[in-house]
């Protein structure tokens, strides 16, 4: 199938957004194996895009979706002054949300999380990472990752799934911190692992949360498993988290607002990918910006993400927290768009998707707009026409 007469904003390095005007994608059996400019265009049946713009499928490489309860009156506590940490030392925060999860069954669990997993289909998001980290046991960890599975077996979008035991204390362990690090590394970890239910290891390296040492601990226990790591890292204070992660090759380091020098060329080096989770940042009216300036001059890689979570970022829409990304961080549109194709593919560990190119998973999205720039201009628009998966159409149309 050959999809012609087309904008083709294919993300390629060289120049911006890989734009090519009059472009041409052909695709075969789920892959494509052709993109250029239609002139150039090998014979192929065509399917007449009506000079709309394509781009790569959007990959949201941090999310929360799974999880049960509501934290809506946190979001009053908060414009009444309450703090994030202060939240949470009170036993909301995230330990709230563990209290529901851990109540809610599978079936439940499921259900809610489709409901916001489609806001985010709806806007050409063809892959999608799902953390536990609401849970904090055992099998609730393994009862969310379970789930997560599940919905990629059920929807059209790939699903990529991170084992965040290291998300918080319990209140069960809130006297006996190690006792918890060694229930996640002796226990929920390999757990997770043996039952083939994660595909990377995450934690959250802060003052509220874990230590530095803590973190180390754990991710040490990762890699003897086989398994990647990524951190929640520098959000509300600089502990070196990222410089940790660095050293064990992360794929992403994330949040990332306090990360200093030390910490961007230490990353650089490790080719570690700099994830901005804007959302969390809007809701939680921080001040403190990450060092976007630095990570451009290290040449860090820079995706974007929605953080999809029910305290600090209940945002179910990657096209806004692209916008986000524009006016808090000051990224350009063609940083935010390959912030969530490229960049995001490379956080995930992806070297199949995120571009359209020869050899390239066929997930792809057709917008009713003339230039890649706007789909970071407007709020509350979605101008998806289109979603290709695999090479066939499973959303819209394109007729």
């Amino acid at each position: 199938m050959l999809f012609s007469n087309l904008k083709l904003a294919a993300m390629t390095n060289g120049s911006p957004y890989g734009l090519i005007e009059d472009g041409a994608v052909l695709v075969e059996k789920g892959r494509i194996v052709w993109a250029g400019r239609a002139s150039e265009a090998p014979q192929d049946e065509k399917t007449d895009c009506g000079g709309r713009l394509l781009t790569p499928g959007l990959i949201d490489c941090h999310t929360h979706i799974v999880y049960g309860g509501n934290r809506a009156n946190e979001f009053e506590m908060r414009l009444n002054g309450a703090s994030y940490a202060e939240i949470a030392k009170a036993g909301g925060g995230i330990v709230s949300t563990v209290r529901a999860t851990r109540e809610a069954g599978e079936a439940e669990l499921f259900r809610s999380a489709a409901t916001r997993l489609q806001s985010l289909l709806a806007e050409g998001v063809t892959t999608i990472e799902i953390k536990s980290g609401y849970g904090l046991d055992v099998e609730t960890e393994l009862k969310m990752l379970r789930t997560a599975r599940q919905l990629g077996e059920s929807h059209a979008v790939d699903v990529v799934t991170s084992f965040l035991g290291a998300h918080a204390f319990p209140p069960e362990y809130r006297d006996d911190h190690a006792a918890y690090v060694d229930l996640v590394c002796n226990r929920s970890l390999p757990a997770a692992a043996r039952d083939q239910l994660a595909d990377a290891v995450d934690g959250f390296c802060e003052g509220i949360a874990f230590s530095v040492a803590d973190t180390d601990r754990v991710f040490a226990v990762a890699k003897q498993l086989g398994l990647p790591v990524k951190l929640h890292a520098e959000q509300l204070s600089n502990l070196g988290g990222a410089i940790l992660a660095a050293r064990y090759g992360a794929l992403s380091v994330d949040h990332i607002e306090y990360l200093d020098e030390d910490g961007v060329a230490a990353i650089a080096r490790s080719g570690t990918v700099a994830v901005l989770l804007p959302g969390a940042f809007y809701y939680l009216k921080e001040k403190q910006h990450p060092p976007v300036a630095a990570l451009r001059a290290h040449k860090v890689p820079i995706a974007v993400a929605t953080d999809l979570n029910p305290g600090s970022s209940p945002v179910h829409s990657l096209l806004t927290t692209m916008n986000m990304a524009c006016v808090l961080f000051s990224l350009t549109p063609e940083e935010a768009l390959r912030g969530v194709t490229a960049n995001a593919a490379r956080a995930l560990g992806f070297k199949d998707r995120g571009v359209i190119a020869s050899g390239m998973k066929a997930d792809l999205v057709l917008w009713n707009v003339d230039r890649p720039g706007d789909l970071a201009y407007p709020l509350g628009f979605n101008p998806c026409a289109a979603v290709i998966r695999n090479g066939e159409i499973v959303r819209g149309g394109i007729r």
